[in-house]
């Protein structure tokens, strides 16, 4: 079974390191959270609990 040269393996770990990385970003980028105009429109209730000890 042949053996594979160091430089291929530095270039092949390269390769894989960078379309991970490129992978990362491009999610990191496409999300879009949600507006904030309708965070404001919604209420949140708070109720507030009495402890009977």
């Amino acid at each position: 079974m042949p053996q594979m040269a160091p430089i291929s393996w530095l270039s092949l770990f390269l390769l894989f390191s960078v379309i991970f990385v490129l992978f990362n970003v491009m999610n990191y980028f496409i999300y879009l959270p949600s507006s904030s105009a309708s965070k404001t429109s919604k209420k949140i209730s708070v109720t507030s609990m009495n402890w009977k000890w």
